[in-house]
């Protein structure tokens, strides 16, 4: 498995003054025309916002939390949110820069969080939600050592702070790995 150093990648903890690059980050990745150069664009399923500054404030400023973010040569290309939950860890808001989606920066970065949560917390497991619709995502999870467990929760239809939803059939799917 390639290491950090050997994709040039920088590993830290989100700060205050990196929350609007973050949304930046987070939007183009699923939201809009931006989001169709890579492969996990959500535009065709939801319309509107992803985040916005104060969720991703209220992450940075959690004490159960962590926003990884990923810097190469200075610049933002990812992040991802981890949460303690116990014995297991949350894995949430992962987002590529869409221009650099499908070099492989997805799999190192996942480790790196896996790595992290079970060093750090002692978590044994990370649990994730996805999209249930959204098959090729699951697919990379499940090549990474996620399982689909069938457990789903409804979609926040009318809340748009998630999205305007595109389909009536949304819901998230909880993706589960051991860490041990």
């Amino acid at each position: 498995m390639e290491t950090a150093a050997a994709t040039g990648l920088t590993f830290r903890d989100a700060v205050d003054s990196d929350v609007d690059a973050l949304v930046a980050l987070v939007e183009s990745a699923y939201r809009g025309d931006s989001s169709r150069a890579g492969w996990t664009t959500e535009a065709d399923i939801l319309e509107g916002q992803r985040t916005d500054a104060d969720a991703v404030r209220a992450i940075v400023a959690a004490s159960d939390s962590r926003l990884l973010t990923v810097e190469r040569d200075g610049a933002l290309v990812a992040c991802c949110q981890l949460e303690h939950r116990g014995d297991h860890a949350y894995f949430g808001m992962f987002a590529v820069s869409p221009a650099l989606q499908g070099a492989g920066l997805g799999k190192v970065i996942i480790a790196e969080a896996e790595r992290t949560v079970r060093e750090v917390w002692g978590a044994t497991e990370m649990h994730m939600t996805v999209i249930s619709v959204r098959e090729s995502l699951i697919a990379w999870y499940e090549r990474r050592g996620y399982r689909r467990t069938g457990r789903m929760t409804p979609f926040p239809y009318g809340d748009e702070r998630f999205g305007v939803p595109q389909r009536d059939d949304l819901r998230f799917e909880l993706l589960v790995k051991p860490l041990v």
